[in-house]
């Protein structure tokens, strides 16, 4: 039948990994594009350096609404579905239109595109963006260093900028993130590890990023990204449910997979959640996958300086994926404010360019503003709209140091938030999965 045609429908993340490990190198197989959603990097080719001597001029990348034009053009055989964070509606919209042009669709599963470690590997996954999972991960990595466990954290890609140069990042200090021109997005989620003294690696070829957290790590944890699964084989794999949106880890891929498949499942930010919203979830683990062990946990906003805040009209500025296609209207930015502002201002009227088009886009967002930062431009965007805002102060709920990536002409009281596991079942499965052989 000779070499299949292939189309990866992706987001700049699990498309590229699936590409490397399964496709590249395939004799069966030829992909002649990716497609992009929910984030436009800008980027148009995926580089010859990773693309391997099968494609010595690179893969083409395209918007994913020209699919159909895609399709013909190549005659392609078959579309893969590659990134999260998607209902399970959305996706057999996507198949739908896959298999209407006469393709076949197809996901892949762990044992295509997981690689096997040497060294052990803890997960920490979720059911959607947004659930709490960078908390419990740096949780994890608390009980690793009291128990003297040389570990490194390896995060799911957002490989934003050159993919040349990002093919194997590590990341040791704050310097390490201007040097590589992280984006605003890339910075949420590296900074908080490195100011806990945590190691990071990151970047596009995860096979070679595991050869190197192998020399440097007994114990690697995987830190993941949306709700998508993990990319390395998991000795223990656990995943984040969030009680504010119940019923949402059975509705979405590959979300409801993760929940299927975990060891132990987090029930997080229960002190903000209520009883009914919080049974609902368990009752949904307990049903799809009764051997999981449940455990519960805080993860109070906690405002660092409230009387910056108090009696003011406020600026909320949330953690960007969260109040985008995570689907949350606000996050711990607005908890933490709307105890003691007197006003939570709406950030609308002062959008500019793609931070306008963004609420747009997505209706739901609450009187916050989702601090995006994909580009240098829309950071350039991101810190007009703040400075257009008519108010005294911004509450800062992204887990960056807000003021240090964008120049802003009014004061920021910033809000942290970390995981408090009830009782001890996750820090002693943590220690079981440390201590027991590979």
């Amino acid at each position: 039948m000779g070499k299949r045609k292939v189309i990866i429908m992706g987001a700049s993340g699990r498309d590229f990994h699936n590409f490397n490990v399964f496709f590249r190198d395939s004799p069966e197989y030829r992909v002649v594009a990716f497609t992009y959603n929910q984030i436009d990097t800008g980027r148009r080719v995926y580089p010859p350096s990773l693309s391997g001597k099968k494609y010595p001029r690179g893969i083409p990348i395209y918007p994913e609404d020209m699919l159909e034009e895609i399709a013909e053009k190549h005659n392609a055989d078959c579309a893969v579905l590659a990134y999260s964070d998607l209902s399970h509606e959305d996706v057999m919209q996507k198949a739908s239109r896959v298999l209407s042009l006469g393709l076949d669709f197809m996901l892949m599963g762990p044992k295509s595109t997981m690689l096997k470690s040497k060294r052990r590997v803890i997960s920490v996954c979720a059911v959607r963006t947004g659930a709490g999972k960078s908390p419990v991960t740096r949780y994890v990595c608390r009980v690793l260093r009291k128990l003297g466990v040389n570990y490194v954290v390896v995060r799911h890609p957002m490989p934003y900028g050159d993919l040349k140069k990002q093919a194997c990042q590590r990341f040791e200090s704050l310097k390490d993130l201007e040097r590589n021109h992280c984006t605003i997005e890339e910075m949420e989620e590296y900074e908080p590890h490195l100011r806990e003294g945590s190691v990071v690696y990151a970047g596009v070829d995860y096979g070679k990023i595991l050869r190197k957290a192998e020399k440097e790590a007994e114990v690697i944890v995987w830190d993941g990204g949306n709700n998508d699964l993990p990319f390395f084989f998991p000795d223990l794999h656990i995943v984040v449910a969030d009680p504010h949106r119940p019923g949402h880890e059975l509705l979405y891929y590959p979300g409801e997979t993760n929940l299927r498949m975990a060891d132990i499942v987090v029930i997080n930010k229960v002190d903000t959640a209520s009883p009914e919203n919080i049974e609902t979830v368990s009752r949904n683990v307990r049903k799809i996958n009764p051997d999981a062990g449940i455990v519960k946990a805080r993860c109070p906003p906690k405002l660092r300086d409230p009387e910056m805040v108090k009696g003011k009209r406020a600026l909320v500025v949330e953690d960007g994926p969260t109040i985008t296609h995570g689907g949350m209207p606000y996050g711990a930015g607005y908890y933490a404010a709307r105890r003691v502002a007197a006003e939570i201002i709406d950030p609308r009227p002062y959008a500019v360019g793609s931070i306008k088009k963004a609420f747009r886009e997505y209706s739901h967002i609450g009187k916050v503003l989702p601090a995006l930062g994909y580009s240098r431009r829309q950071m350039r965007e991101l810190e007009k709209t703040i400075n257009k805002a008519k108010c005294d102060v911004v509450v800062a709920g992204t887990p960056i140091v807000l003021d240090r990536h964008v120049k802003l002409n009014k004061p920021v009281a910033r809000v942290s938030y970390e995981a408090e596991p009830y009782g001890n079942g996750l820090r002693e499965a943590v220690k079981r999965a440390v201590r027991k052989k590979k």
